[in-house]
């Protein structure tokens, strides 16, 4: 519910004292501006110092509870967060470069963690209270090239609205959702008499979360616009859209109009990895990342169940997760007679639409290190 996400990015926060925020150019990390923070560019990697207040237990002695505030334990986390296309170097510059010396100042009070695009936990995304942008490309290039051409932009929040986030993606109306906002920065290619110099949409989906619409706006107004601007921000319920909107997006077109999957989606792995097979769930905030080459996964969308083969999987692993899937169907048969599933095959680099619509921005696989391109 929205009072939970509330309450969960409170308890979150709590213990935050102070964030700050690097960003690697070339082989230097330098200071995120302020007015960038929550933006992040897919080739680009990011370095989050975080210090944290540790919150003594009400149950330890009263009598410590007289000692100067000043002395009260802290601990850090140094968050290194890689984009989707950016290279595994920024991660070696990071630990052979700043990693150190956050540990000579903090020593055994400095936790590092690393994450992947758009597989950060929860207290890393709790503190960003749901303005967390993903741009294509990479930021130096980007903000100093980019910008001339139409940019969609897709909000989503994967079961927590601490989970949202606003990633682009293609810009076609094709790539549209009922049921989520979007945001399409259209810069005019010649500035207007009134000095205008482009527009902000902000779509709102039919069937969109309501708790969604106002940050929609906020993010298309702080941070959608580029830090040299301040394009207007004009918020069109979908069916009401004026005929720019389609022409920036290349025409209209058919796009997905029922989001009803998104109540349903549910994300299998299949794995004899220890052994024996076993089945376990991700977690409801997934990304095509976590399609695992070496594995069988089951992709569950309310209307069809997919086996997935991943390039690796071994045949063992598909009969048995085969098994699996026909288990599952035959099962939710029974649960939801109003909902029945149908098996489907998905191979990889293949995916259908219905696939695909599951996962948010979904792009090209990543190639695995050490495999050819």
């Amino acid at each position: 519910s929205p009072e939970e996400s509330e309450e969960l990015l409170n308890d979150c926060n709590e213990d935050l004292e102070f964030i700050e925020s690097f960003v690697l150019e070339g082989k230097k990390f330098v200071r995120l501006p302020d007015g960038e923070f929550g933006s992040f560019y897919t080739m680009d990697c990011y370095v989050f110092l975080c210090r944290y207040a540790v919150i003594p237990d009400e149950s330890e002695d009263e009598s410590d509870a007289g000692d100067v505030e000043s002395q009260q334990d802290f601990k850090c986390v140094l968050y290194f967060w890689q984009g989707r296309d950016a290279s595994n170097m920024g991660w070696l510059h990071f630990t052979f470069q700043l990693q150190p010396t956050f540990e000579k100042i903090f020593k055994d009070k400095l936790e590092v963690v690393r994450m992947h695009q758009q597989q950060e936990n929860h207290k890393f995304l709790s503190h960003f209270h749901r303005k967390f942008v993903i741009r294509r490309g990479r930021r130096g290039l980007t903000r100093n090239l980019g910008g001339k051409w139409p940019e969609l932009f897709q909000m989503r929040a994967n079961g927590s609205s601490v989970c949202t986030r606003t990633i682009q993606i293609d810009c076609r109306a094709t790539e549209l959702c009922s049921g989520f906002c979007h945001i399409l920065r259209a810069p005019f290619k010649v500035a207007r008499e009134d000095g205008e110099k482009g527009i902000v949409y902000v779509w709102i989906g039919s069937q969109s979360d309501p708790h969604e619409h106002e940050y929609a706006r906020r993010v298309a107004e702080e941070m959608i616009n580029r830090h040299d601007e301040s394009l207007p921000v004009q918020v069109i319920k979908e069916g009401e859209e004026p005929d720019d909107f389609w022409e920036y997006m290349g025409g209209k077109k058919n796009y997905e109009k029922d989001a009803t999957f998104f109540r349903y989606t549910r994300l299998f792995r299949c794995t004899n990895e220890k052994g024996y097979f076993a089945v376990s769930e991700k977690t409801v905030d997934f990304c095509q990342d976590d399609l695992d080459d070496d594995d069988i996964m089951i992709l569950d969308n309310g209307e069809l169940v997919f086996l997935w083969l991943g390039a690796r999987a071994s045949e063992v692993e598909v009969k048995l997760a085969y098994k699996a899937a026909t288990v599952y169907v035959a099962h939710l048969r029974m649960r939801q007679t109003d909902r029945p599933r149908t098996l489907k095959l998905a191979i990889k680099g293949k995916e259908s639409k219905r696939f695909k619509k599951c996962f948010h921005a979904w792009g090209r696989h990543k190639v695995p290190a050490g495999d050819s391109v």
